[in-house]
């Protein structure tokens, strides 16, 4: 077999498995009746189509709530709903999730519907109090649910029936002999705008406006959200996001195309990582230090003028985000170095901005190899974010605080949590007492790639597989870029690079003396090894050009120092 037959079986991917992931198949989209509660909200919004309600779409601050909140103000508009506007909390007044405050202002409005959108499955509050108003609830979503269901009219949430099955899934997808097969929804780790999308289709069982296969032209949102929702991009969120990448190629929203062209991606050669690196940051930057109202009014621009407006204006924001994030994650590591023996990092500052400290933490698991929580201290009360790797679940070491806590939640990798700022050490006792329970050991090394195939010479690293291993896009959460393991390998030349001589270029030899360039940005110590030295490696083959010329080379993802 060839390298890349390999690795497609190491993954898993042989006979008819390997052909439905290397061309997913759109007609293979899994019914949208077969999730929890489908059947009443349709019911719910035919009546609305028919008495032209208003219908008030209650969205997140974040890109998934972003993408779900157009996906529905899209689809309502083709079926022909005539009053329909959005709702996009402010991070900085509302907060997260759907709040009684702005159930009144909406309920003030005169709307009869609230269609959450990557919330309200825990707003059991706020939907009584919805109730109260003469509102009907429907929440779609893909967040942690509670034991009992909120009172409304509909909530359709996947993760319900991991809660109701919890023997039937593994990895968020039914097992191939579920006696629930055909009876229950098979794939759980949908994003909001993934949710969002399964009531578009549903809908169109039952209103004009959007014929079957029209839906398509969705899917460059559905696209967008899913992959910066970092969900597994594996059956029908891979399906999504491979069509979705070819609608995004030839979008016809103004606002997308503009800003792609602000991010400098071609749209003929969109993919993945352009999504989560490039457009997502300054959609998101929106909401972290003002309002996410304007990636929304990006989204809905049906002008190139205003949409490039709008598309430079988030380009902004994303400049002032990141100069406000180094120097937060700056001070953050000072602080973060006085608690260096607890194994879950918990720190905290009256002048860290709650909209850009979820960022931190990241940066701050990677530097320390440890979950983390940073939080802003916000006079009396604090808000932060989670990050979490391994087999510590963010939201449960939250839950585990739940009676020092205001609130909180989220999912295992990430959370958030509001408490009393007087509780800040208290909390950081109580989720490193809850991570020593569990007992977890060489959480660090979970961190460290982890090869699909190892090879002893460089013969089959050529451009050749590169183009085979493109097939496999879009990479993400559940389908990371293939790690290729080579040992024995002769250092024959270092080159450090960089301002700060921060990066490192080797070239190594294979047995054959055949030899690879290695590139390793912002690199570790250790990778800075002496020609001389013989090493094993862990890479990524990926394609230099420079003046016209290809070369293939090797971003390099971990060393090891070997004996010859």
């Amino acid at each position: 077999m060839s390298l890349f037959e390999d690795i497609l079986a190491a993954r898993g991917l042989t006979g008819e498995a390997r052909d439905l992931f290397l061309y997913p198949d759109y007609a293979r989209v899994h019914d949208p009746f077969l999730l929890p509660d489908m059947q009443a909200a349709v019911e719910r919004l035919v009546k609305a189509h028919k008495d032209n309600e208003h219908i008030v779409i209650y969205g997140d601050y974040d890109i998934d709530g972003l993408t779900a909140t157009t996906t529905l103000l899209d689809g309502f508009e083709s079926f022909g709903f005539q009053q329909v506007d959005a709702f996009i909390p402010n991070r900085f007044v509302e907060g997260y999730g759907l709040t009684v405050d702005a159930v009144e202002k909406i309920a003030a409005m005169g709307a009869k519907i609230i269609v959450t959108v990557d919330c309200g499955s825990l707003s059991e509050k706020e939907i009584n109090r919805a109730n109260e108003l003469d509102v009907d609830v429907i929440v779609t979503d893909h967040h942690n649910v509670a034991p009992v269901q909120p009172p409304a009219v509909a909530v359709i949430n996947p993760k319900r029936l991991l809660m109701d099955f919890p023997d039937e899934y593994k990895n968020y997808i039914l097992k191939p002999n579920s006696s629930y097969k055909g009876k229950i929804y098979p794939f759980l780790d949908l994003p909001g705008v993934g949710v969002a999308f399964k009531l578009i289709q549903a809908l169109q069982t039952r209103l004009d406006g959007l014929p079957l296969g029209h839906e398509k032209w969705l899917l460059d949102l559905v696209a967008l959200g899913t992959v910066c929702d970092v969900v597994t991009l594996v059956d029908e969120n891979r399906t999504n996001v491979f069509w979705g990448l070819k609608v995004l190629s030839k979008t016809r929203r103004p606002g997308l195309r503009a800003l792609m062209a602000v991010a400098g991606v071609e749209p003929e050669k969109v993919n993945a990582r352009h999504l989560g690196f490039g457009l997502g940051p300054r959609m998101n930057a929106a909401g972290r230090l003002e309002t996410a109202q304007y990636a929304l009014d990006m989204l809905r621009a049906e002008e190139g003028l205003e949409a490039l407006e709008r598309a430079r204006q988030l380009d902004t924001l994303n400049i002032s985000r990141r100069s406000d994030q180094d120097k937060i994650y700056q001070a953050a590591i000072l602080q973060a170095e006085q608690y260096a023996a607890y194994p879950v990092l918990v720190v905290s500052h009256p002048d860290w901005s709650h909209g850009i400290i979820g960022i931190v933490a990241a940066k701050l698991l990677e530097k320390y190899k440890k979950p983390t929580y940073v939080l802003q201290e916000m006079g009396e009360e604090s808000k932060g974010s989670a990050r979490s790797f391994g087999d510590l679940i963010a939201a449960a070491a939250i839950r585990a605080a739940d009676d020092i806590i205001t609130k909180g939640g989220g999912h295992k990798l990430a959370a958030g949590v509001t408490l009393p700022t007087k509780n800040i050490p208290l909390f950081r006792e109580r989720v490193n007492e809850f991570y020593r329970t569990k007992k977890l050991f060489n959480q660090a090394a979970l961190l460290l790639p982890r090869e699909d195939v190892t090879i002893a010479d460089f013969g089959d690293v050529h451009e050749g597989l590169l183009n085979e291993l493109a097939t496999l896009e879009p990479f993400g959460s559940g389908n990371p870029e293939p790690v290729i393991k080579a040992m024995g390998l002769l250092v024959t030349n270092q080159r450090r690079m960089g301002a700060n001589a921060q990066h490192v270029k080797l070239e190594l030899r294979d047995a054959n003396r055949k030899p690879l360039q290695f590139l390793a940005f912002n690199a570790p110590e250790h990778f800075f090894v002496e020609p001389g030295e013989y090493v094993t490696v862990w890479f990524q083959p990926t394609v230099n050009e420079w003046q016209g010329r290809r070369t293939v080379e090797g971003r390099l993802l971990h060393l090891e120092l070997t004996n010859e």
